[in-house]
Parts: structure tokens; sequence; C-alpha cells
């Protein structure tokens, strides 16, 4: 794996959310992820009910995912194909306390259903952290040179 790749994958493991939407809504809303990076692909737990999961009823379709985290020190926009997955599996793999918190009756609730996202393209800001970019910046100011803020870089999958 790049260090490009070992670099988004390792950062995005440790965010907890970002803004996940179809690309014909531009509605984006909160959702938690689940890296898979031997696939390629993100996982989320959603309910039935969802706009998201009414609109993947009809196949599969392209979304985007955003995140961002200064203490991970990632921003990404992450593209991808988007598509209700009844896999158990991977459901009983994934399941935990914070999922079963939006569901009564665990993960039997009828009402649970696994989207995969599986990425076609990343688009990935990678910093220092915070504490860097303060510094880079009052650098900055006192050398009149541009802060160097981190890597800017694309992914193909």
């Amino acid at each position: 794996m790049s260090d490009n790749r070992e670099t988004f994958w390792d950062r995005l493991e440790d965010i907890n959310a970002g803004m996940l939407g179809l690309n014909a809504t531009a509605r984006f809303l909160p959702m938690s992820h689940y890296a898979d990076d031997d696939i390629n692909a993100l996982w989320f737990i959603t309910a039935k009910g969802t706009e998201l999961v009414k609109s993947l009823q009809s196949g599969a379709q392209e979304g985007t995912y955003i995140v961002s985290s200064a203490k991970e020190g990632l921003y990404a926009r992450i593209a991808g194909s988007l598509e209700l997955s009844d896999d158990r599996e991977k459901l009983d793999d994934l399941w935990n306390a914070i999922a079963s918190s939006w569901f009564e009756d665990g993960q039997q609730d009828p009402d649970v259903q696994l989207v995969r996202m599986s990425l076609s393209d990343a688009e990935v800001w990678a910093t220092d952290g915070s504490l860097s970019f303060l510094y880079e910046i009052a650098k900055s100011k006192i050398s009149g040179s541009k802060p160097d803020i981190g890597d800017h870089f694309s992914l193909t999958f």
C-alpha cells in the first residue's frame, strides 16, 4: 500500500463520523462509518425508514462522504457507489454499542439496514494536526512565506 493510501486508511479508521449524501440529492447527513481497506469500502448502519435507504431501494447510486478531523489531521471528500446490503455476517462484525443505541431491538431490529460504499476515488488533505497548523501560521507571519499545512493528494480505488 502506498504511503498516501496508508495515511488515508489509518487516519480514517480513527475518525468516528462524517457527512454522507447521494450525489443526486446533494443532501448530506451525519453518519458513522466503518472502514474496510481490504475491499476499498466503507460500511454504514442505518434505518430502513431513512431517505437514503428509500433512494437506494431502486439500486446503487453514486454518493459522497466527507470527513473532517483536526485531531486526526484528515480532511477528505470520498466518492463511490452506495448500495444496500443484507450481509448479516458483516453486520455481526460491525455491530457495536453505538449502533445498538439507535435500535430498540438491537441487531435483530427489523429497521436495521446495512449500506456499503464501494470507493472510486478520494481527494485528501493530510495535516500534522492543529498545533502544527498554528505553528505554520505563526511562522508564515514572521517569515512572509506561505504556511505548509500538509499533503494534498488524490486516490483512485
